[in-house]
């Protein structure tokens, strides 16, 4: 299992936001690509920070009080953001995400975000290696 690699069944086309982007706008996105958040990048792709539905909630929440939903994704994102590489271990991350760990990981390459990974993909990859162990005769 530690041989299965993030690259494998990372998401190569995520959503990515842009820190001016408007909320609504993040929002539409990610209610579209059916994501709990999405990596935010700054203009060379780097990443800069992370946006997820529960952040876009209590903005929603707090403007719907009085109907003027103004805020950029900057105003809401986190930018304290654990990121994987490509390359790096599948059990790792398994073994990471059985905490209160995020549900959706940036993976980054030399800087840039280059994919996304979630809960549901390590679980297929979990899945996969575990049939096949199955399979194999010992």
């Amino acid at each position: 299992m530690d041989s299965i690699k993030i690259i494998d069944y990372m998401d190569k086309r995520p959503v990515l936001l842009k820190a001016n982007m408007s909320i609504a706008v993040a929002v539409e996105k990610l209610l579209t690509s059916n994501r709990p958040g999405a990596p935010v990048i700054g203009e060379q792709g780097e990443l800069v920070g992370f946006l997820s539905q529960q952040d876009c909630l209590a903005v929603m929440l707090k403007s719907s009080y009085h109907c003027d939903l103004t805020s950029t994704v900057k105003d809401c994102m986190r930018t304290e953001v654990l990121s994987v590489g490509p390359q790096d271990s599948m059990l790792h991350l398994a073994e990471q995400m059985t905490g209160e760990k995020p549900k959706i990981y940036p993976v980054v390459d030399q800087g840039k975000v280059v994919g996304a990974i979630t809960r549901q993909d390590v679980l297929k990859a979990m899945n996969t290696y575990m049939q096949q162990c199955y399979l194999t005769p010992a």
